[in-house]
């Protein structure tokens, strides 16, 4: 009886060739894969992070009482007196911030000690804040965290931003 050759499979040869040529396909986007691994899980910790420490800044301006001005929030636990409290004023900006609105932690978050306007040496996360009176008996109170390290070729610095109210007497 005649075989037909359409009726043969591949050959050894054929899926040797077919299979290195996946081999070197895959080794080739390998590099890409474990840059951007790395970059996603780099970004995302610091992101988490940044959100978490504003979190916390909110949390410690939350629990101060409306009319308070002196509280020093800079330090661990808060001063009554030295600080701004929930006065009107800071800012958001990282490029200027205010002395008394801003605050710095370390890469374990625990607070660094400041001067001044002083940035402290070895400081991971910048925490700024914002209180400002947009009617009365109401206090919108704004806190930003942002990391000292830029994170992948655009150079961006994670960040976070949380917005809240408080009103009197609360």
């Amino acid at each position: 009886m005649k075989t037909v050759t359409s009726e043969r499979g591949m050959g050894l040869i054929e899926t040797v060739v077919g299979a290195t040529l996946v081999l070197v396909a895959s080794a080739a986007l390998l590099p890409l894969g474990i840059v951007s691994t790395s970059i996603t899980e780099n970004e995302g910790h610091l992101s988490a992070r940044t959100a978490e420490y504003a979190q916390d800044k909110m949390e410690q301006l939350l629990a101060l009482a409306y009319g308070d001005s002196t509280t020093d929030t800079r330090v661990f636990p808060a001063n009554s007196i030295g600080g701004t409290g929930l006065a009107v004023g800071g800012s958001i900006d990282s490029a200027n911030p205010v002395a008394g609105y801003v605050d710095y932690l370390d890469a374990n978050g625990s607070l660094l000690a400041t001067t001044g306007n002083a940035v402290p040496a070895g400081w991971m996360y910048m925490r700024l804040w914002q209180i400002s009176n947009p009617s009365t008996n109401l206090k919108q109170i704004t806190v930003t965290s942002i990391v000292a390290v830029k994170i992948g070729s655009l150079g961006r610095m994670p960040r976070a931003t949380i917005p809240t109210l408080k009103t009197y007497p609360f």
